[in-house]
């Protein structure tokens, strides 16, 4: 698997094709889309909806999206924070893992999350931070599994939906 930074660009624009295969990540998580309520239709999931998704996370001055690809295949994506909105949380955040519904099971979620905490350790950090919507228990499976605990509930700041906030040290 190779992860790469989406570059900054003037305006978030994305190329044409890197638009068509995120739009197709978005769209094959049709349950997730349904529990999150990101998008009006989780079933029809429009490009310039990714792109305004995608912009509105970068406008977060650390914010920072990657791209992981397996045999040239997008596969999985995930958003980053240096530092999360709220001042007072001192951990970076990971926003947002998805892997491409096609590709679950894989190891392609295990991989980026390595990846991102990885990064982050290098840089001196000593914990990772995210929350999971309360409404999926697949996704706080997951992290548990990956060491991920529970630190606090409350409602997400951009939505107000219920959700766990998790913690996992990186000493």
């Amino acid at each position: 698997m190779i992860v790469e930074a989406l570059p900054h660009t003037e305006a978030h624009a994305l190329p044409g094709e890197l638009l068509t295969e995120l739009t197709a990540l978005y769209a094959s998580n049709e349950e997730f889309q349904q529990l999150s309520g990101d998008f009006p239709d989780p079933s029809d999931i429009r490009p310039e909806q990714v792109a305004a998704a995608l912009a509105e996370e970068l406008a977060q001055p650390t914010a920072e999206v990657l791209l992981a690809r397996s045999e040239g295949r997008l596969v999985a994506v995930a958003i980053t924070l240096g530092r999360h909105p709220d001042p007072a949380e001192p951990d970076p955040w990971l926003g947002l893992l998805m892997v491409h519904g096609d590709e679950r099971r894989a190891g392609h979620g295990r991989r980026l999350a390595a990846y991102v905490e990885d990064r982050f350790r290098a840089d001196g950090r000593t914990g990772l931070r995210l929350a999971v919507l309360e409404n999926n228990p697949k996704a706080l499976a997951f992290w548990t599994a990956l060491g991920y605990e529970e630190t606090d509930r409350r409602p997400d700041l951009a939505h107000g939906r219920a959700c766990i906030v998790m913690r996992k040290s990186l000493a």
